[in-house]
């Protein structure tokens, strides 16, 4: 039996448009049950402890990654774990997910019931709203009927990606609450291609700068330049402030006589740079707009004194493009 392109590409249409009529609906069904589930979590002063069996587990370990990478300190603790011991990383100052389409998943009793005995609040998230789970939760989200993508209503597709969305919703409400900036993003990023793009120009500058006086003679300079190995130099004044920089730009315009000249007549004057808290990715931004290699990092406060230097290959050698 062989089957067109059109009748795969249609299938696939089908169950997007079937599940984005779920999330269509999830969207319309929230009330005040989800902005109280945001509060408990706020007012927690441990973790937000995820569970789910089956398919609602795997989506909430992904949940768990976006609640924990985004400022809420959370953690997975699969439901037949916690009955052998597991229920022991769970504690008075938690706060519970519990995820289940059905609301009726047996696995998931004894961490309810362990909830229960130690006061910890217990959000639920399920289809049913008199299921077992949702009638013992103190914060209880039912998701709304939807059909399953499937077309046999028995596949988990519809229902999970409501699930998935719902748990996304919680990240960003709970990060927008906190304030939650690229910064702190990084922080909790360090590697991979979105470290690198939130990379900040103090993680990948030298320290140790190429820099001559405006009075220093050009035979100088060009030592200077070749001994620190950015193909530039930056021109101070008496204070340590940058004033101008040398480029190979400025050496071949000045061929003729160069060696008479002070690095002061040669500079090109009042250079770009850049602050050391910018992100990495600004800075090449910057390279490519004035077609140069190297940019001067100063400090907001530091009087234009320099306190780093930063090259176009330290960013490609980092991953910032």
């Amino acid at each position: 039996m062989t089957f067109s392109t059109t009748e795969f590409l249609e299938t696939a249409r089908r169950v997007i448009g079937i599940e984005a009529e779920g999330l269509k609906a999830l969207a319309q069904s929230l009330d005040g049950s989800f902005a109280t589930a945001v509060q408990v979590i706020l007012a927690a002063k441990g973790r937000v402890i995820v569970s789910g069996m089956g398919k609602s587990g795997h989506v909430g370990r992904k949940i768990t990654a976006t609640l924990a990478s985004t400022g809420t300190p959370a953690q997975f603790v699969h439901p037949a774990e916690a009955s052998h011991g597991d229920l022991g990383m769970v504690t008075r100052d938690d706060v519970a997910l519990v995820l289940s389409n059905s609301g009726e998943t047996p696995e998931l009793s004894d961490i309810v019931a362990h909830c229960k005995r130690f006061s910890i609040p217990l959000i639920g998230v399920a289809g049913r709203a008199g299921s077992t789970l949702l009638r013992q939760a103190d914060v209880a989200i039912v998701l709304p009927q939807a059909a399953e993508a499937c077309g046999t209503g028995v596949v988990p597709t519809t229902s999970t990606t409501m699930t998935l969305a719902l748990g996304d919703a919680l990240a960003v409400a709970l990060m927008e609450h906190r304030k939650f900036t690229p910064e702190h993003f990084r922080t909790f990023h360090p590697g991979g291609k979105l470290g690198a793009r939130l990379a900040k120009v103090g993680d990948l500058m030298h320290d140790d700068l190429p820099l001559v006086s405006q009075s220093t003679p050009m035979g100088d300079a060009l030592l200077e330049i070749s001994q620190k190995g950015f193909g530039v130099v930056g021109v101070t004044d008496g204070a340590g402030a940058l004033v101008g920089v040398i480029t190979d730009g400025d050496l071949r315009r000045h061929m003729e006589g160069l060696l008479s000249h002070t690095a002061a007549e040669v500079m090109t004057h009042a250079p770009r740079t850049i602050e050391p808290g910018a992100l990495a990715e600004k800075a090449v931004a910057a390279m490519n707009e004035r077609k140069i290699t190297s940019l001067f990092v100063v400090a907001p406060d530091a009087g234009g004194v320099p306190c780093g230097i930063l090259h176009i290959h330290d960013c490609l050698r980092a991953g910032v493009v």
